[in-house]
């Protein structure tokens, strides 16, 4: 393929992850990475994925304020993806079978089905540091096998009980937290490549216009409305995983 016709698709790739991320917190690096998967290698999808991924996680961390407050309590799970993903880019052997996308996929779309059924789970402020900091480093082993940090990082946060933004704010922390360790396990696995500089400020421009388009859908929708939307953002990139790792 042309190099402008793959600079357009990774314009309208990051367009789209952009709106699902503004809308419900999260989803840039899972369709993005989904849908240039179908032109490029994984690994180079994520590369590009990087200067995006940070910029809009950060905007998406500070908004609202209060970001010291939240990462006093999150500190546990920060600590732990660090250590998650120093750990699976030293130990975890490289794997093309894709069966580590299936696994994450069909996770993720199980807790989205039990969340759109109203099954709740709940995390007891005693608990928050040993199981904050076990969900943190199986998350970021998992970024590190997959490219994707939404699982099993994200339904904690949620067992949290935070109010939408605050949720929305924590996600993007997170997030955050894990861009930063998956470029320096990139960088270390020599990833890392001058040749996506241009792509990933195209990948940034359009991330940021989807996000924009994206916030102001959330903003006019009721709680209520926006965790029905949650969930099913959830199921369906929970679904584009596991197909993505049987193709």
């Amino acid at each position: 393929m042309e190099s402008s016709a793959i600079l357009a698709a990774t314009a309208g790739a990051f367009l789209v992850a952009g709106f699902v991320k503004g809308v419900v917190g999260l989803g840039l690096p899972t369709v993005s990475i989904g849908l240039l998967g179908l032109l490029m290698a994984p690994s180079q999808a994520a590369a590009i994925l990087l200067v995006p991924s940070l910029v809009t996680n950060v905007w998406q961390a500070a908004a609202g304020g209060e970001v010291i407050s939240l990462a006093r309590r999150l500190w546990p799970m920060i600590a732990g993806t660090c250590l998650g993903t120093g750990l699976g880019a030293a130990l975890l052997p490289h794997d093309d079978s894709g069966r580590a996308t299936i696994w994450l996929g069909l996770a993720l779309a199980i807790y989205a089905a039990l969340g759109l059924v109203k099954v709740h789970f709940i995390t007891p402020p005693r608990a928050e540091i040993w199981l904050g900091l076990l969900m943190g480093t199986v998350t970021g082993a998992i970024t590190v096998a997959t490219g994707v940090f939404v699982m099993p990082g994200t339904p904690y946060i949620q067992s949290l009980q935070f109010d939408r933004d605050r949720m929305v704010q924590a996600l993007g922390l997170s997030f955050t937290v894990s861009t930063i360790t998956l470029g320096l396990a990139l960088a270390y696995a020599g990833e890392i490549h001058a040749t996506v500089a241009w792509p990933s400020l195209l990948a940034l421009a359009a991330s940021l216009a989807g996000m924009v388009l994206g916030q102001s859908v959330r903003s006019r929708v009721r709680p209520e409305t926006f965790r029905l939307y949650f969930y099913v953002g959830l199921l369906i990139l929970g679904a584009h995983l596991a197909l993505r790792g049987l193709l």
